[in-house]
């Protein structure tokens, strides 16, 4: 029967305390679910806009967003080379076709490849890109590892080499690698390509020259009065003497070049072009990245997911039965004791988890148990919380069902398998969702006795990762491994409610 009557609910006062009551759960809903849809949002965001605390990308409805984005990606966040290739935007439809004609006309030594990683990132589109071409030649990464000499463990681990041609005394490697690495960079198409650019080697020159400082540079080589190097443009001046060490330091892979001298280049047209034709793919690949890239994370340590599932399994069929007997047995068996003892309980709860994690590794390595499964589940196989909990429960019984299961000759064990256990279900479900919360989301402790890789949980590889992945990468992890949380609390979630309400049903 409802507290409220149907009569009753429409007299205003019942109208709105019932509105009063549905706005505060709907408030409460939404602080829970913000920090969560903050978490899933970030993962789809990249080193540009990973800060932002819009719940929708920008680069989602904003075609200017998203040719930043895109910008920044193919020049690996490098500011100036953005400046500095930004040239030729105006240009018209034939110009910019004209541009991607000589770009494929490239030989691989005389063009740079965008979209490498970034200083700060793990992951990039050229980089799937090549450990997919990679895949595809040798096929198992024993292969490639022998014919690289390399110990790769994945292939997603491999990361395209350098390829510095802006460099006066930089040679390229005569070996496998880089010999494949031509023929990888001859497959690309021409959105991948940039041209190295006379100007662009000349902005560097002065750079260098005059320390970073712009204000440095002379009036005759900056008469614009350009307040960044890559706004500068290239100025012969033959008797400054510039020149001649200008052109000493080019490298001849450089003047050969089909596009070095030109100072027209559409380059900014053909990128506007190609990123209006291809919004649909860039968002896609930009809304993905790192949730593949964790994805990836996890498949290389693939044993951490089976190590997760057995550790989690047996942490709550341990709890499921050291707990309901102990506390069985404080409820048919009271002893005069029995007040200290759930004082004892109590008091556990009083202390963090990390107060006893170093008297625990002492423990386990004095048994020598560190390195093991039993290290993680032993700790935790009995709960003081749950044993105080179970315990009152079954006070709660009625006491007339197991004396009349004694008067018809059952023994202890099976009044606890046939009446305690059956009437206690709901609550056990809540328990083993405590225990699978807990064993789930553990990482220090976990890190802490077990320090064999081959023995890592799930979660210790995503502690891993933050270490050295950016927090868009870091976001999109943690969602990920949020979701079989959530999955368990939705399925066990009628068990919950049936032991909120069947205390009031017996």
């Amino acid at each position: 029967m409802s507290l409220v009557s149907k009569v009753g609910r429409k007299r205003p006062r019942a109208r709105f305390a019932m509105v009063l009551l549905y706005a505060v759960l709907t408030f409460g809903a939404v602080t829970t679910l913000y920090p969560f849809l903050l978490m899933f949002s970030t993962g789809l965001k990249g080193p540009t806009d990973q800060n932002d605390t819009a719940l929708i990308p920008t680069y989602i409805q904003n075609s200017g967003e998203l040719l930043a984005k895109y910008l920044d990606d193919k020049y690996v966040g490098d500011a100036s080379q953005i400046g500095s290739n930004g040239v030729g935007a105006e240009a018209d439809s034939a110009a910019v076709d004209g541009y991607e004609s000589r770009l494929m006309a490239l030989k691989p030594e005389q063009f740079l490849v965008g979209f490498k990683n970034a200083p700060n990132q793990v992951t990039s589109r050229m980089a799937v890109m090549y450990q997919r071409w990679l895949r595809g030649k040798f096929g198992t990464i024993e292969a490639l590892n022998r014919a690289y000499l390399e110990e790769n463990i994945a292939f997603q681990t491999v990361q395209p080499p350098a390829d510095l041609l802006e460099r006066t005394a930089w040679k390229l490697p005569e070996t496998p690698k880089y010999a494949d690495w031509g023929l990888f960079k001859s497959s690309l198409g021409a959105e991948f390509r940039i041209p190295i650019r006379r100007e662009r080697v000349w902005q560097e020159f002065l750079r260098s020259e005059f320390k970073n400082r712009t204000a440095d540079v002379p009036s005759f080589l900056n008469p614009e009065k350009k307040e960044k190097f890559e706004e500068l443009r290239y100025l012969a001046v033959p008797d400054s003497g510039l020149d001649d060490r200008f052109a000493a330091s080019l490298p001849t892979r450089m003047t050969e070049s089909l596009l070095f001298t030109a100072t027209d280049l559409p380059i900014r047209a053909f990128e506007k072009r190609f990123v209006a034709g291809h919004e649909g793919e860039i968002r896609g690949e930009f809304l993905t990245r790192n949730y593949r890239y964790v994805l990836d994370y996890i498949l290389i340590n693939g044993r951490a997911v089976w190590n997760t599932v057995l550790f989690c399994g047996l942490a709550i069929l341990t709890q499921l039965i050291v707990n309901p007997l102990a506390a069985y047995a404080l409820s048919r068996y009271p002893i005069k004791a029995s007040g200290q003892i759930l004082l004892f309980l109590l008091a556990t709860m009083a202390f963090p988890a990390e107060v006893a994690m170093i008297p625990s590794f002492l423990l386990l390595k004095n048994l020598g148990l560190l390195n093991t499964l039993a290290a993680l589940i032993l700790p935790s196989a009995a709960s003081g919380y749950m044993i105080f909990l179970l315990k009152g429960f079954f006070d709660s019984l009625p006491q007339e069902l197991f004396e009349a299961g004694q008067l018809d000759g059952a023994s202890e064990a099976t009044l606890l398998r046939r009446v305690a256990v059956p009437l206690s279900r709901p609550v056990l479900g809540y328990l083993a969702l405590m225990a699978f919360m807990a064993a789930y989301s553990t990482f220090m402790f976990a890190f802490l006795v077990v320090q064999d890789q081959s023995k890592w949980t799930l979660m210790v590889w995503v502690y891993q990762l933050q270490t050295s992945a950016p927090k868009a990468v870091v976001m999109a992890a943690l969602t990920l491994t949020a979701l079989p949380t959530i999955l368990v609390f939705l399925a066990a979630q009628r068990v919950i409610m049936r032991g909120i309400v069947l205390p009031g049903e017996r």
